[in-house]
């Protein structure tokens, strides 16, 4: 369906040219300009729902930042939309609660694979295909942590539609089922939890794009549980540097 004569999207205000062939993803509108400062001239495009991008360069070459909002839904349209205007290249920038016990407030996690424990992947692929990272990104994610000695992790993050089944899962009808499978992914070695991950990489699959993602670990409630150290950390400059040096290596 055409919702527009001139090519524009619906949702995100974006039509072919806008953007460059990397898009930097944050949730947060607001975050988008602090990205933007790391580019040369960087200019508002379009600022529409959630959805606020901005384009200049790094390098010589164009580059973008869009803005999905919180979740898969929202973070799915975004990506349809932008590759339809000529993106090919995604990083999510975001955070995350850590999972296992040495990861740490402050420390980078960069999701190699997603569990599928939303809803938005589940209308793209069935539940068994994986919502895996493009590799690609994953190394240039990882070189730029190490160039910048950032301490960080490798491996899978847990995505979810509810942010407080997580936080208050025994408050919850279904705590059985969040308890029990929170206690899984522990198990298994899961690194971290967020929101947006897995409809993005199996989104990614489907539109045969690139997509990545990095996350400032905000606090770890298993630490809490423990009494160890947990402060809560909010500043995403650490993990949006390691992103722009990634984007620079991608280009």
């Amino acid at each position: 369906m055409k919702y527009s004569t001139d090519g524009t999207q619906y949702h995100i205000g974006l039509k072919s040219g806008d953007v460059g062939e990397i898009v930097i993803l944050p949730g947060d509108p607001k975050r988008c300009e602090k990205i933007a400062a790391y580019f040369d001239e960087p200019k508002l495009i379009a600022d529409k729902r959630e959805f606020v991008t901005y384009t200049g360069s790094l390098n010589g070459k164009k580059i973008s930042v869009t803005s999905t909002g919180i979740g898969g839904p929202s973070a799915s349209i975004a990506l349809e939309e932008l590759v339809k205007v000529g993106a090919k290249k995604f990083i999510r920038v975001g955070t995350c609660g850590g999972m296992q016990t040495d990861v740490k407030s402050g420390d980078l996690v960069i999701a190699t694979g997603a569990i599928r424990m939303e809803g938005t992947s589940k209308e793209y692929a069935p539940i068994e295909f994986p919502a895996v990272a493009d590799y690609d990104i994953i190394t240039a994610l990882k070189n730029s942590a190490e160039k910048l000695n950032l301490s960080h992790h490798i491996g899978v993050v847990q995505c979810k539609d509810a942010f407080y089944g997580q936080h208050n899962p025994e408050l919850m009808p279904v705590s059985y089922e969040l308890e029990n499978k929170w206690q899984a992914w522990l198990k298994m070695g899961c690194l971290a939890s967020e929101m947006e991950s897995a409809a993005l990489f199996i989104a990614g699959s489907f539109l045969k794009v690139k997509v990545g993602s990095i996350f400032l670990v905000v606090a770890n409630q298993e630490r809490e549980k423990q009494g160890l150290d947990n402060p809560v950390v909010h500043d995403t400059d650490s993990a949006i540097k390691t992103a722009i040096e990634a984007a620079k290596a991608l280009l």
